[in-house]
């Protein structure tokens, strides 16, 4: 008898611990779909005005998986797999590519985070979030500005083959990225690097990063190549409940394999976000950026305003209206989104949408 009451109490402690384990163990699918009618001017090279449906234009659609597991002591496996992909189309952002924004795993515990694959930069985590405009495809330059025809000052956003650490100790946030270059006979073809540091006190934060991207080596018997050098300093404060400013700067710098000039930048943002209600949201942005070491008169140095309004029709559905406009001096090109060619020296915008978070 005392055998069988031994066995049903060690089945049951058996249960008990698998069912914990069970527990401790979790995968979340999550998402946004974002979508909305827009209208802009100069939008070829005709300067014709368009009238298209947009994909992800206060946030980019996507769709992902990330899970947990507790390994005891405090100590957690972590995943992220996150796919980009157009409403308008129902195509992937990136052709042929799965997982575009994300797709990692890592360890997490009293230490901080530390996950490999392909992830967003330190950069990318500690200053978009000062961002009035929110992580914004139209309209935000804080990742990377329209200025002279393509060319785009601006800071590495996602990487493939990088390990990323991220700590938070007090009110002091760390964080490290580093991308292997991959090449063979060389750690610093190709190579990235990422540092980040933040700061949060009551209504106040503030973040700093450094970053340098090399590119690939001109040739097999040439092995200079481009390093581009961004340094980023960003401030918040929230008045309230209601208001909070946010600034922003960026110090940009390319230097070329081909012994051409360097590209050089100044980049400044600064604005505001209020709630005027419960569900009302009021959104105001200036970005501005100073093109340098450029021939008299060749130099774009753009300007955009941003205003956006936000209607939450629930938790996790928004309607928003916003609109923009760039120009830039000289006669030179600019453009209102950071994917578009630019086709004049002004554009203006306007965005009708619905997003909804899952």
């Amino acid at each position: 008898m005392k055998r069988k009451y031994l066995a049903a109490a060690t089945l049951a402690a058996l249960g008990t611990l698998a069912s914990g384990a069970y527990a401790q163990t979790s995968v979340t699918v999550y998402g946004i779909v974002d979508t909305g009618i827009e209208y802009v001017n100069n939008a070829n090279a005709n300067k014709d005005s368009l009238l298209r449906q947009s994909s992800g234009a206060m946030n980019t659609s996507r769709i992902g998986f990330r899970g947990t597991e507790d390994l005891g002591g405090g100590l957690k496996a972590v995943f992220q797999l996150e796919n980009g992909f157009k409403t308008d189309t129902g195509e992937f952002d990136s052709a042929g590519v799965l997982f575009n924004r994300q797709a990692n795993v890592g360890l997490e515990g009293s230490f901080g985070r530390v996950v490999l694959g392909r992830s967003f930069t330190t950069t990318y985590d500690f200053i978009l979030p000062f961002d009035p405009m929110g992580y914004s495809a139209q309209y935000s330059w804080v990742t990377s500005a329209g200025a002279t025809g393509g060319r785009k000052d601006g800071m590495p956003t996602n990487l493939q083959n990088i390990v990323k650490y991220q700590g938070k100790f007090g009110d002091f946030k760390l964080g490290a990225t580093y991308g292997f270059g991959e090449t063979a006979g060389s750690t610093s073809d190709s190579a990235k690097y990422d540092l980040g540091v933040g700061y949060e006190s009551g209504p106040f934060r503030i973040a700093a990063t450094f970053d340098r991207v090399n590119s690939a080596a001109i040739s097999a018997t040439n092995s200079a190549y481009d390093k581009a050098t961004s340094i980023h300093l960003a401030g918040s404060y929230q008045l309230g409940s209601d208001l909070i400013l946010s600034l922003g700067y960026r110090n940009y710098k390319k230097t070329l394999a081909s012994n051409a000039a360097d590209l050089r930048s100044d980049f400044f943002w600064g604005g505001a976000s209020y709630k005027v209600t419960p569900v009302v949201t009021l959104i105001g942005a200036i970005y501005y950026q100073n093109i340098k070491n450029v021939a008299s008169g060749k130099d774009a140095d753009p300007i955009m305003y941003s205003v956006r309004g936000k209607y939450a029709l629930s938790k996790r559905t928004d309607l928003y209206l916003s609109a923009a406009y760039a120009k830039a001096k000289n006669s030179q090109l600019v453009g209102l989104s950071r994917d578009d060619l630019a086709y004049g020296s002004s554009q203006t915008g306007v965005i009708a949408g619905i997003q909804h978070r899952f």
